[in-house]
């Protein structure tokens, strides 16, 4: 990490409630994108976006029922936390 002078985004090493979304995340990335697919033709710089494609819809368009069947950024507008 600091060779490459990076700072870790976790707390300590193995500690579960800190590493949950992030394990949770990838879960469902590995089975919604990854498993269904075969990669094998896929270059490195597509797979880079269809995952960055993912990951912007997970993150502003899924609809999710615990925020009252709103995606996140309807959610967030509404509560007036964005424009």
């Amino acid at each position: 990490m600091s060779d490459a002078n990076l700072t870790r985004s976790m707390s300590r090493k193995a500690c579960s409630p800190d590493n949950a979304a992030c394990e949770g995340f990838f879960g469902r990335l590995k089975t919604e994108l990854f498993y269904p697919r075969d990669w094998k033709s896929t270059t490195v710089e597509q797979f880079i976006e269809v995952v960055d494609s993912y990951i912007r819809w997970y993150n502003e368009k899924r609809i999710k029922i615990s925020l009252g069947s709103l995606s996140p950024i309807e959610y967030r507008v509404s509560l007036g936390l964005a424009a």
